[in-house]
């Protein structure tokens, strides 16, 4: 069953994998970056999100700030060792903090538009329209098991579900080659996770990822 939910905000940060030290956004939200923000207003087990078109709708604006980031973080399995007893690595924020540059999206305005698989860890009581009932009961209530972001936690998201009748229509008319971009990690192996790409572009402000041909 098929949703389109528009999200926005004031900035977005969609990180390109090649220059991770000083960030560079890519041009448009990624599909992974949009399958987050779905799963942030509800998941299930019993589920997976696949999306199928992001429509841009404000024109693309980049802009430059200068962050304070730390150049490590505790990983959860340092932190529950720590709890119990066992020692391991200190980390001072004070320490550890840098300054990066980092070129982002300004005015971000898409139309997720995004389908559903069940998979084999749906129970008996599961159903497709108990999924889309849920989720879209959260959206109108604007509930959510964490905030979703733009790529940072400093670009909130705010979203509602499309009700206009008409489909979204792009920012833009023609064809645009973004090149290659991020399609989503592949969890298949839990010891080798992979990154897949794609070679997206907008077609009238579209990117559409139906028959999107994903490489490793």
């Amino acid at each position: 069953m098929a949703i389109q939910l528009e999200v926005w905000g004031s900035g977005a940060l969609f990180t390109r994998p090649e220059m991770s030290v000083e960030r560079v956004s890519y041009d448009v939200m990624t599909p992974s970056a949009a399958r987050g923000i779905l799963e942030a207003i509800y998941w299930h087990p019993g589920m997976r999100w696949v999306v199928d078109k992001i429509t841009v709708m404000n024109p693309i604006k980049f802009d430059n700030i200068r962050r304070n980031e730390v150049s490590s973080v505790l990983s959860a399995r340092t932190a529950h060792s720590m709890m119990e007893g066992k020692g391991g690595e200190v980390i001072y924020t004070s320490d550890t903090i840098q300054q990066r540059a980092s070129t982002f999206l300004r005015d971000v305005h898409y139309v997720i538009e995004a389908h559903f698989d069940m998979t084999d860890r749906a129970s008996k009581e599961d159903s497709p329209a108990k999924f889309i009932s849920i989720f879209n009961r959260r959206v109108a209530k604007g509930q959510c098991f964490h905030h979703p972001y733009f790529g940072c936690r400093e670009f909130p998201v705010d979203f509602k579900s499309w009700e206009d009748k008409q489909s979204p229509k792009g920012f833009e008319q023609g064809k645009r080659d973004l090149g290659y971009m991020l399609y989503d990690m592949d969890y298949r192996d839990p010891e080798n996770i992979k990154p897949l790409f794609f070679r997206a572009e907008l077609n009238d402000g579209v990117m559409n990822l139906e028959n999107a041909r994903v490489v490793s």
